[in-house]
Order: C-alpha cells, then structure tokens, then sequence
C-alpha cells in the first residue's frame, strides 16, 4: 500500500489515528511530521521492517 499524502509513493507504514478526521496510512517520513500534532497517535506497522527507517 502506498502512502495517502498527495504526490507520495513511498510504502505505508504507519496508521495515523486522527480524532477529528478519518485514519490515514502514510510513509515513515509523513509520520514523524504529522504524527507530532496534538491528538494524533502513530501506529506502525511490525511487518514495515526497513520501511519504518524512512529514506
């Protein structure tokens, strides 16, 4: 599965439970970012393996 941000095809591997919106699945490097805002809890993937180090 690809990461849902917009322009992104690196590999999704990490849930994002967004309490005000639906749950996305994004890349290692979306999550750091995105996953830093107040509310958001990041869910990785196990079967990511080298995928959750990002580029």
């Amino acid at each position: 599965m690809e990461c849902t941000e917009e322009g992104c095809d690196r590999a999704a591997v990490v849930e994002l439970h967004i309490p005000w919106g639906d749950n996305r699945t994004v890349c290692a490097p979306h999550a750091r970012v995105l996953g830093r805002q107040d509310g958001i809890v990041a869910d990785p993937n196990p079967d990511g393996g080298d995928e959750l180090l990002g580029d």
